[in-house]
């Protein structure tokens, strides 16, 4: 059997990903997984490495058309992608915050969900006797104010990203996935007293999720569910909005974490950092977080075959 094909793009050609792409797909670890396929803008016309523009949000806009084409013809089994910018899109006149929900309005998927996964590392221990379990964690609301969060937290739609993680550990190779639900308020509203969100809508979304045949608890307190979740209580943890799903990921494993988009008909994975113009085309780019994506990609694909 041929080794899954996993397609790459670039991101924004004016960031790091046309640096970290170019060092992942000679990565060892890439090339004993999978083949990996380099997806490029055809055009660099007006394109300043280091700024974003019109022009660089464009050619990622356009990269990101021909692999997802690729994708749905099963030219390749998955995409790995680079960072892009949400203002360079802005400027390039595209109405798509970033790649999640253009790539949703791309699939036609009326349902997604962006979820982190970081795989187990033997260099940080939190427990005693070996190495943490991988932390994996899917946001209920991503890209809102904070002040939005409760008027869109639903009981449906917090069931939905409940029985949506399960499904994707599932499909993962996890057979009986157990998902915690973080609290939204201090001590997950201590019975109302802090708030009637946990109340009112989270528990009974955990109960439409269980109804479901997920094993599903909570809300658990926020403060203390993810330490949990390390620890091996938990298989994922659906947090009520970005920062509070984002900060346990980015602190227990920045640059390695995997940005995984789920409810897609095709496989997408992707760092979990950003474009970094800053630092692009000084050739110091870390590839780790892309390397990361590219063979869960693949992990991915093989257990869909």
């Amino acid at each position: 059997m041929r080794r899954v094909r996993i397609g790459i793009t670039v991101g924004d050609p004016a960031g790091i990903g046309p640096e970290i792409a170019e060092k992942a797909v000679r990565d060892a670890g890439v090339l004993q997984v999978c083949e990996p396929v380099i997806f490029a803008p055809s055009s660099l016309d007006g394109v300043v490495v280091g700024e974003e523009s019109a022009a660089s949000g464009r050619a990622a806009y356009d990269t990101l058309l021909v692999a997802v084409e690729a994708a749905r013809r099963g030219d390749v089994d998955a995409i790995a992608t680079a960072p892009v910018s949400k203002r360079a899109f802005a400027l390039a006149g595209l109405p798509w915050k970033g790649h999640t929900d253009l790539l949703a309005h791309l699939c036609g998927a009326d349902e997604v969900r962006m979820l982190f996964y970081a795989e187990s590392t033997e260099r940080r221990d939190f427990r005693p006797g070996g190495s943490r379990p991988a932390l994996c964690v899917t946001l209920a609301t991503v890209h809102v104010p904070l002040a939005e969060v409760p008027g869109l937290l639903t009981v449906p739609g917090v069931a939905r990203t409940i029985t949506m993680t399960a499904d994707w550990l599932r499909g993962l190779g996890v057979a009986a996935p157990r998902v915690a639900l973080a609290g939204l308020n201090p001590h997950a509203g201590e019975q109302g007293l802090l708030g009637g969100e946990d109340e009112a809508v989270l528990r009974p979304a955990v109960a439409a999720a269980r109804a479901e045949g997920v094993d599903a608890s909570g809300p658990w307190p926020g403060d203390t569910v993810f330490v949990r979740a390390v620890r091996g209580e938990f298989d994922a943890v659906v947090a009520c909005y970005h920062d509070q799903g984002l900060i346990p990921v980015k602190l227990l494993a920045f640059g390695e974490a995997v940005n995984v988009t789920i409810g897609l008909p095709i496989i997408r994975t992707s760092v979990d950092h950003g474009t970094a113009f800053d630092i692009a085309g000084r050739g110091i780019a870390d590839p780790a977080s892309l390397i990361t994506a590219i063979r869960l990609a693949a992990r991915l694909a093989e257990q869909r075959h």
